[in-house]
């Protein structure tokens, strides 16, 4: 036991001082264990193969795929209007509307749901992601608390009360709790989060030094009316011939740069996009959409003569194919040479839409440019192509990050089949006669989500798991076995719960309910509340009073757990990605979590008169 004690409050000190990584700090705790005999390796070993842990892992994918197709773009700009521009109004919506989510979903699948979704909303607005996301957090877990099926321990207390004899509570009986605990915690986060949760250390990061976006290029060199789309009808006089049979830079001083087939089933929601570079090869056919450059009178001209529909060009969506700079050294080989001889075409099957020469832009005629020290060359091309010019660091130098811009943009014409898998895996958690266990469910999501191609590829899939999060849960979980195994939790919750009985049953109500609090710290707020419930069932009818309120105390202690990123999993999903430490865990979620029980030690024996 003492062993034990001394290992977790070694790393909570760890955790506070924040120096190590988290994640770190973690594993190294649960080696100590393993070395010291305390767990065995498959008990230590346990948190690594725990739904909750392959849970989070497909829900990372599934956030992923609800950011990369714009899907949570489209939501957020909706909540946007709403908020009206007012950071506060946004900061309601996002807690009442988390917490409605939660009170159906779970709060891991809650989090995962919103976090992209308002990750945009704060890039969108300026805000900075911190700002929301631990109040996304713990709105989960207050929303858990509105319905019976909302989060495990309600269930666990459920359980408890009727094995008891007691009348089971209805699927509604937790709302004014759980309204009570909504309310409590806006007007608690609302000061504190605008206190504590902007981060002075790397604030800015994700727009200082980001380089130019793709909006950015395109507003630049004026590609809205450099380029024009026309799209090849039937019965075209191009339509099955190579581009080139076409000779359109001999024939028009027209070039060819992608073509494009979309095409839709037959409710027009559901699309799939091809690109593809024009290469002397390339096949036109009917339905196809190319991007043509050159002499706007001349692309006129060819589109009429060829029973072409020009098409808008008021933006230009970016998915396989994109663009980005390269500016070129004065050791170049190329310096000199035409654009033609350059052989971006031929050996990276990469081209050149203009050159940035000085302050000037030439858009015209690229073939016959000789090339110069220090031009700036906007270059098209896929993704993978545009990254491999790095490798020739020599003659050029890449500007930007050609693969985290590629992330970066969204699959739009994917995003319904985002929204339909997405509200497919929450049906499957929340309706029970679905047979499908909600942690088949999230994995089926992930795998539907790659599969229909709502990644560019299976590494970006991959990317979007936060392995630290994954690491510091999993390593974190077996903390409880150790707890229970040496008999320590049992022996912290009979001796404080015994030492106040005889206050009276508001103190003991209190006790329970801190109890359950500082446990849950270090051991799974499932498994608290059915370490808990007993001791406040027997608790009660010790004293003779009704053992409802107390039984809700547990619960409410086991799920408003705020003042650690590991107590529960929803605190972890966005540890990361709002670039939190501990300490900022202790200084909104610990006062929030102290508040929360003062007000229930209060509130519940009003709902619940014992």
């Amino acid at each position: 036991m003492t062993a034990t004690l001394i290992i977790l409050a070694l790393t909570v000190v760890m955790f506070i001082i924040g120096k190590i990584r988290a994640d770190i700090v973690a594993l190294c705790a649960l080696t100590a264990l393993i070395l010291l005999g305390i767990l065995t390796p498959e008990e230590a070993l346990a948190g690594f193969s725990s739904t909750v842990i392959i849970m989070m892992v497909g829900l990372f994918v599934v956030g992923g795929a609800i950011l990369q197709t714009g899907l949570a773009k489209a939501v957020s700009q909706k909540i946007m209007k709403l908020a009206a521009g007012s950071d506060t109004r946004m900061f309601l919506l996002v807690v009442i509307v988390t917490s409605a989510i939660g009170a159906f979903v779970s709060n891991t699948g809650t989090v995962a749901l919103m976090m992209p979704i308002v990750v945009s909303m704060a890039v969108q607005s300026g805000t900075q992601p911190a700002r929301l996301l631990m109040p996304l957090a713990f709105a989960s877990s207050m929303g858990g608390m509105l319905t019976l099926i909302g989060t495990p321990p309600n269930l666990v207390i459920q359980d408890a009360l009727t094995a008891a004899g007691y009348e089971p509570l209805g699927f509604f009986s937790f709302f004014p709790v759980g309204v009570i605990c909504i309310v409590t915690g806006i007007v608690v986060m609302l000061p504190l989060s605008k206190k504590f949760l902007y981060k002075k250390k790397g604030s800015g990061k994700h727009n200082s030094g980001r380089g130019k976006t793709l909006d950015d290029l395109v507003s630049e060199y004026n590609l809205s009316n450099a380029l024009r789309r026309y799209r090849i009808k039937q019965h075209s006089a191009i339509a099955g011939k190579s581009v080139a049979e076409l000779d359109l830079p001999g024939r028009y001083g027209l070039s060819i740069l992608e073509i494009r087939n979309e095409s839709s089933d037959r409710s027009g929601l559901i699309r799939n996009v091809t690109q593809s570079l024009a290469s002397p090869e390339s096949i036109l056919t009917a339905g196809d959409i190319i991007y043509l450059t050159g002499d706007t009178a001349k692309m006129s001209q060819f589109a009429s003569e060829n029973r072409m529909e020009e098409l808008d060009n008021n933006s230009i969506d970016f998915y396989d194919i994109g663009i980005s700079e390269i500016v070129l050294m004065p050791t170049a080989r190329i310096i000199g040479m035409p654009l033609r001889k350059s052989g971006f075409r031929e050996r990276y099957s990469i081209n050149v839409l203009g050159i940035k020469r000085n302050n000037d832009y030439i858009m015209n005629d690229l073939p016959q440019v000789k090339l110069q020290s220090g031009d700036v060359l906007l270059v098209q091309g896929k993704w993978s192509n545009i990254a491999q010019l790095d490798d020739d660091e020599t003659d050029w130098v890449v500007l930007g990050q050609p693969e985290k811009q590629a992330s970066q943009v969204t699959l739009d014409y994917k995003a319904p089949v985002a929204a339909i898998i997405m509200l497919l895996m929450i049906a499957a958690m929340v309706f029970e006669f679905i047979p499908i266990a909600p942690v088949t469910a999230v994995m089926a999501a992930a795998l539907l989500m790659v599969i229909t191609g709502c990644f560019r590829n299976v590494e970006a899939a991959y990317k979007t798991i936060n392995w630290e999060s994954i690491m510091l849960i999993a390593a974190m979980m077996p903390m409880s076995v150790a707890l229970e195994k040496t008999g320590t939790s049992a022996l912290i919750s009979h001796s404080l719960v015994s030492s106040l009985g005889s206050m009276g049953p508001t103190v003991l109500l209190a006790g329970i309910y801190f109890t359950t609090s500082l446990l849950t710290m270090f051991i799974s707020n499932t498994a608290t509340a059915v370490l808990m419930a007993p001791i406040a069932m027997t608790s009660a009818t010790e004293i003779g009073v009704s053992p409802y309120p107390f039984l809700f105390a547990v619960t409410l202690g086991a799920s408003m757990c705020f003042a650690s990123p590991f107590s529960t999993p929803p605190n972890a999903l966005v540890m990361h990605a709002g670039e939190y430490t501990f300490s900022d865990y202790i200084k909104v979620g610990l006062p929030l979590q102290i508040i929360i029980g003062i007000v229930m030690v209060f509130a519940l024996p009003l709902l619940f008169p014992m």
